[in-house]
């Protein structure tokens, strides 16, 4: 072995010791007296400065000898852990750390000074000692091997060296008495044994302690492991178009071949994937230095919690999160958890809760980091972000809460009063939700003021190879992701008129009673129909995806099938597109493009909507629970805002002018085999003595359709003829005052204008429908199979 893969070694073996320094000496200064862990510490500095000295790294191990010296007087009980020396020990660490980083990039430590930091080390080994109760129990060094090798000395001496029991027992009632000495140098001021006894059972007790660990691993190169992956997925590629060749013979041999390659291929997948998975406790290890630190440096007192640490990741995508999630950690002690006197002036306990969460849910990996801390308050993120110009006064004052805590994403947004050395510059939230992103992730805040935040980071498992839904549009091939893929919807030629509805022009599709969004992917990306491959049965394709915890309909020429597709990075000129995720190589040798999802959402402005709500949804805060309602608006006469409860209508229709008829007085028109009554709003609001006259009016009216709300009351069904249908919203509506006009039930405050909601039951009485009683219009809700 070079010398270069000597240091090659001690560095890789020294970093993974360092981050286990971070956790145990962070634990340690919760519980001073756990010995096994002060003894793990003091090992591993040994090793440190051990080596550094045979690879002739001075400054480096000057630093580990002072800090062993530290240590030494706390392993025997002298001194106790307090946070002045947990922080110089740290110190000591992160000195290590960075001359290791030095000696990685040029091969020597650099030009550091640490003589402050060593005079410091030395001066706190001064400190008077512990008391009386911790001097009298010295655990000596014999009894720390002893616990962390699986054979002490003693043993591996009466086996190799002839030494007998008693002569053990008489060293070991030695260093009771008060012998500072190991159990070895006693050994041999006694005559038992020679040095070279001694230095021969230090080697075997040391090869055993490492010999379980060696046996059953090995380290690889993570390029080694990366050529391999990309072998794998190559392999995947050609297993896929043996597949589709096979499937076009009638031989059978040859099929039974291929399906037992694609057993194998997915085994071998499999097992290389397996080497690629990290446990996320990889990442999280450094967090409770970090919280340590962040809190220390603001004052607060704050303890750390973590639950899934063994979920496991690809590797790829741990080194893509650390960055966001560590940001995510500062923040939220930071800004979210109070100082200890704030929260005891509100009833909480001085020390603040984070939690961090993982665990696997729908194919990704789910990160909560949570806090009990003052929480988000709504109108200052609002009033900080008008400030800034981050958004207009208009946009703020219609945004729901959701959107508003989205905003601290925002570049250039911060709350802080003041800027420091941890935040306040207002850069960080907005870096995290763009890398998040970048590997197919999404962001999400939810706040509730004085009871604290909750982050919830959903990112994919790996982005290597991904099952996918394979769809046609425009003769082209296009892949979806899986873990975006929550349905299929196939509307047959004689359904499709009546199930797709426009919503203020926009088209949508009620499934289950929910108002489903739908977006042509044609249109989205501008591409030409082209007959010959596509089918011209006239139904339509819908596959139902979710976007930033939006739903909506991704209507496709053809649904082909869903396959393990090996992801190819897009090329810098396609990169900018935020329609594309990456590319895909089929089985035919043809190349599909694997579509963004979030980017096809936001470019058709689908995440901006709110149609994609549920009717109704309870939203508890801290004192009461108020239900929120789905509304749909419309204007109404005058210009007025109107509104009425989506639970009461059953579809939108447009009729056109010649289809409207007269019976007597009332206007109806033929509607799914029923007579169904019109009711003008314009004429239900006019005033008493004008209304006669109107509602005898011949239906005279332009060349554009009419708008209409098929409405159901009490096993009753009816149109009403609006002006112009404008959205549907969800709000609580909880702001109210008496009507000004009649066939109106209250005025109402809904997305933050005042709009009235009209009385259903007043409108029929004031206009008579008795002579025609249609049957109910059946809802639009089922699905043709």
């Amino acid at each position: 072995m070079s010398d270069s893969d000597i240091v090659q070694d001690f560095l890789v073996e020294s970093y993974e010791n360092l981050d286990r320094l971070d956790r145990e000496l962070v634990g340690l200064e919760k519980n001073p007296q756990d010995r096994d862990a002060l003894g793990s510490v003091f090992r591993t500095i040994h090793t440190i400065k051990g080596t550094c000295g045979f690879l002739g790294f001075n400054k480096l191990e000057k630093v580990a000898h002072v800090g062993e010296n530290l240590l030494t007087r706390l392993r025997d009980g002298q001194l106790t852990l307090n946070q002045e020396l947990t922080t110089a020990l740290l110190s000591m660490v992160d000195a290590v750390r960075q001359m290791l980083g030095s000696i990685e990039a040029s091969g020597a430590e650099g030009e550091r000074d640490d003589t402050k930091l060593i005079a410091t080390l030395t001066r706190l080994q001064q400190l008077p000692e512990a008391p009386a109760k911790s001097r009298s129990t010295p655990v000596p060094d014999a009894a720390i091997e002893a616990a962390a090798a699986p054979s002490s000395i003693g043993d591996i001496l009466m086996q190799q060296a002839g030494v007998t029991s008693a002569e053990i027992q008489r060293a070991a009632q030695t260093q009771k008495e008060g012998d500072p000495r190991r159990l070895g140098e006693i050994l041999v001021e006694q005559g038992a044994v020679r040095p070279a006894d001694i230095v021969d059972a230090l080697r075997v007790q040391s090869s055993r302690a490492h010999a379980a660990a060696s046996d059953s691993t090995v380290r690889v190169d993570v390029g080694l492991l990366d050529r391999v992956m990309n072998l794998v997925g190559e392999l995947v590629l050609a297993r896929n178009q043996i597949l589709q060749l096979a499937n076009r013979t009638k031989d059978t041999s040859f099929s039974a071949v291929s399906q037992r390659l694609n057993l194998i291929t997915t085994e071998l997948q499999a097992g290389v994937m397996k080497t690629r998975m990290q446990p996320i406790g990889n990442v999280w290890g450094q967090f409770p230095r970090t919280v340590r630190d962040v809190a220390l440096g603001c004052g607060k007192e704050v303890g750390i919690e973590m639950e899934g640490q063994e979920t496991e990741l690809d590797k790829t995508i741990i080194e893509a999160i650390k960055d966001p999630l560590t940001h995510l950690v500062r923040n939220s002690v930071d800004h979210g958890i109070e100082l200890p006197e704030d929260r005891v002036s509100v009833g909480k306990s001085r020390s603040g809760r984070l939690i961090l969460r993982a665990f696997h849910e729908g194919g990704q990996v789910n990160i909560e980091i949570s806090d009990d801390g003052a929480g988000l308050n709504v109108e200052r993120i609002r009033k900080k972000a008008v400030e800034r110009g981050l958004i207009t006064a208009e946009q703020s004052a219609r945004m729901p809460e959701r959107e508003i805590f989205n905003l601290i994403f925002l570049p250039g947004f911060s709350t802080a009063e003041k800027v420091t050395n941890v935040s306040g510059r207002g850069v960080g939230m907005d870096v995290v939700k763009t890398n998040v992103e970048k590997i197919g992730g999404t962001v999400d805040v939810q706040s509730f003021l004085g009871r604290g935040t909750t982050v919830r980071v959903k990112i994919p498992l790996t982005l290597a190879i991904i099952p996918a839904l394979v769809v046609t549009c425009g003769g082209d091939r296009y892949a979806i992701p899986q873990v975006s893929l929550l349905e299929l919807v196939r509307l047959k030629a004689d359904r499709v008129s009546k199930g797709i509805e426009l919503v203020h022009g926009a088209p949508v599709y009620r499934l289950r009673g929910r108002l489903l969004p739908l977006v042509y992917l044609s249109r989205e990306l501008k591409l030409a129909a082209r007959r010959s491959d596509t089918k011209s049965d006239g139904a339509i394709n819908i596959v139902v995806v979710q976007a930033d915890e939006r739903r909506f309909g991704l209507v496709v020429d053809q649904i082909n099938d869903t396959e393990e597709i090996v992801v190819k990075p897009l090329r810098k000129q396609l990169k900018t597109v935020k329609t594309f995720a990456g590319s895909s190589i089929m089985g035919d040798g043809k190349v599909a493009l694997i579509l963004d999802v979030l980017g096809l959402a936001q470019r058709a402005s689908v995440v901006t909507e709110t149609r994609d709500r549920s009717l109704t949804e309870k939203v508890t805060d801290s004192s009461t629970t108020v239900e929120k309602q789905t509304f749909l608006l419309f204007a109404g006469p005058g210009d007025s805002r109107m509104a009425i409860p989506l639970s009461t209508l059953a579809r939108l229709e447009e009729f056109p002018v010649a289809q409207v008829e007269m019976s007597g007085s009332q206007w109806v028109t033929q509607y799914r085999g029923q007579i169904l009554p019109l009711i003008r709003l314009s004429v239900v609001l006019e005033e008493r003595r004008n209304k006669l006259r109107a509602l005898q009016a011949p239906p005279t009216l332009d060349s554009r359709p009419i708008q209409v709300l098929v409405l159901q009351h009490e096993g009753r069904s009816f149109g009403l003829v609006v002006e112009r249908i404008l959205d549907i919203v969800e709000d609580r509506a909880d702001v109210r005052s008496p009507a000004t006009r009649a066939a109106v039930l209250y005025s109402v405050v809904i997305g933050d204008r005042v709009t009235e909601l009209l009385n259903i039951p007043a409108i029929l009485r004031s206009v008579d429908v008795s002579a025609v009683r249609p049957g109910p219009v059946p809802r639009a809700t089922e699905v043709a199979n």
